[in-house]
């Protein structure tokens, strides 16, 4: 059986919407990512996303991934796809690590800002922000408890 060439496959399974996606018709992966078989069995899979884009703008650079534009990850439009750093596609989502992000007070309404905030790194991990005051006064409280807990054994 002659297998068609790849871009072939991958139109074939291509729905242009009205609202400017091109919306994958094929197999998905559970997170709604478009699937495409690189060729023979064995060969693997790819996403249609990145097939795409490469197809129409090119190599995708080292290090770098395909974020969405317009949000939908079944779209292969190459107009709707941009190379960004991991960390980038990230924040622009609007999962936990971009909401916490676009916080400017912490839960108790301190600011966010160069002196009340403390990042910090957890290998594999992106950073995250702690506000110095909450930490203050948490640390006042314990070292209160142990003083109180401390008078109440003697």
């Amino acid at each position: 059986m002659i297998r068609k060439p790849l871009l072939e496959r991958l139109l074939y399974r291509v729905e242009r919407r009205s609202d400017g996606c091109w919306q994958w018709t094929g197999a998905t992966d559970g997170h709604g990512y478009g699937r495409i078989s690189l060729g023979r069995r064995g060969d693997g899979h790819a996403k249609a996303h990145r097939v795409a884009y490469e197809f129409y703008v090119g190599p995708i650079p080292d290090g770098l991934t395909i974020d969405h534009l317009c949000r939908n990850p079944s779209c292969v439009n190459p107009d709707h796809l941009e190379p960004v750093t991991h960390r980038e596609n990230v924040l622009r989502g609007t999962g936990f690590p971009a909401r916490n992000a676009q916080k400017t007070h912490c839960k108790n309404g301190h600011p966010f800002d160069a002196d009340n905030t403390l990042i910090r790194e957890v290998p594999g991990r992106l950073p995250h922000r702690q506000c110095r005051t909450c930490i203050t006064i948490s640390q006042r409280a314990k070292y209160y408890r142990r003083k109180l807990r401390t008078k109440a054994a003697s």
